[in-house]
Order: C-alpha cells, then structure tokens, then sequence
C-alpha cells in the first residue's frame, strides 16, 4: 500500500507541474489538440498509479513525451496563420448582416438549437439582438450585439432548415395551416425558411435560404403570451 501511495504521489505532482506549465486554459477555452493531450495524459496517469506490476517510469516517460508534443504544436500554431488553421482550425462567422449562416454551421456540424443554446449562455434570447457572432476555434461564442435591439419575450424557434417543429407550435397555439398561410403570404415557404422563431409579442425573426432576414409580425391574438 506504502508503494503504491508513493507511485501515485509521484504520478500527481508531474501532472500539477506539466499542468502549470501546459498553461492557464480552462477545459472549454483548450483547443482541440490540447483537449485530446490532456485525455491522454489523464488516462496514462492511471496506469502506473493502480498497476503496482508496470514500472512507473514508463508513465512518466509517456506523460512527458505527450508534453513534449502540446509544446512542440504549441510552437507550430504560433509560426503563423496557415499552420494555426490546420491545427486549431478556424473561427466562423455564424452570424452576419443577413442574418444566420446555416452554410457555416452544418461546416460545423451544428445546427440551429445549438447556435440558440450558445447564445442563452452568452445573455441574448433573439437573433436580431446580434449583429455578428462567431464560434471561436475552441468552439466558445463571440456576440457582437445590435444594440438597438431589445427583447422583454423569450423567441421559440418554429421552423429549422424548413422543417416546422409542431411541438414548439403548439406551445404557442399556432395551427399549422395559419403559420404556413403567413409564410405563403412573404412569398415564400416552409421549405424555403432556414430559421423562423416568434416571441411571445409575435414579433417573427425569418431567414430564408439566400436572402437577408426580416423581422415581421404574427398576430397571436388571445392565445398566448410570454
């Protein structure tokens, strides 16, 4: 027992000092090649630690090779933009002057509750609230808000890549035939719509595929209000 608290101390304070020395990035702030290092890193810690039978310089050796190459990646990323973008990648602009980009975000494998889940955490409830956003390399959201814009209602998203969620409709005591009605009535439809969400003072956010998103009103009447 003696030994393998001594080999497990041993294997703890190497991670404090390469952790230190790895920098001061919090999990969500690591880019993607130093989220996977510190996975490993974690996983050869345990090796040596509950296997008394493997020597515990091999898990040091291990650990510091994997050091060796954040540093060496490190440095890379450093010597210049077109290797930074190889390694990390790069930002995307999910957000722009004609509204969402669904083009940048299924390139990044996100969808439209994914960008309205981003931007709950950052403080805005709207997209018309932003004038820009982006998602970082290290997948964390940058807002650029519209100051003029001022939500006191919480928008639902109805339409997502012409796909009409009928759950959300129903929230709002929409019927399905006044929506489309509505839409049809911009000239448009379903299928075209990109993103459409309606707050809770029928205030309607809607992006079609190639054009500007406008801002319209939908009279919900007495059904409801949020």
């Amino acid at each position: 027992m003696a030994v393998t608290f001594i080999r497990t101390l041993i294997t703890i304070v190497t991670l404090i000092v390469l952790m230190r020395l790895m920098g001061k990035r919090e999990i969500g702030e690591m880019q993607p090649y130093e989220f996977i290092i510190t996975l490993i890193i974690a996983d050869l810690a345990c090796i040596p630690m509950a296997d008394v039978s493997i020597p515990l310089g091999y898990g040091i050796v291990a650990i510091l090779c994997l050091f060796l190459l954040h540093q060496l990646l490190t440095l890379l990323e450093q010597g210049g933009l077109f290797l930074r973008r190889i390694i990390s990648g790069k930002p995307s602009l999910v957000i722009n002057k004609n509204g969402v980009d669904m083009l940048e975000l299924r390139k990044n494998n996100l969808g439209v509750g994914d960008l309205i889940e981003s931007m709950r955490t950052a403080g805005y409830f709207s997209f018309d609230q932003l004038s820009y956003a982006i998602y970082e390399a290290n997948g964390s959201l940058s807002a650029f808000p519209n100051d003029s814009k001022q939500n006191d209602s919480l928008p639902i998203l109805i339409i997502d890549s012409g796909k009409i969620d009928t759950h959300n409709l129903n929230l709002i005591h929409v019927q399905k035939d006044q929506l489309i009605s509505f839409i049809e009535s911009q000239n448009t439809s379903p299928k075209k719509v990109e993103v459409l969400t309606i707050d809770g003072e029928g205030k309607v956010y809607l992006k079609e595929k190639g054009k500007k998103f406008t801002i319209l009103h939908f009279d919900l009447g007495d059904n409801i209000k949020w």
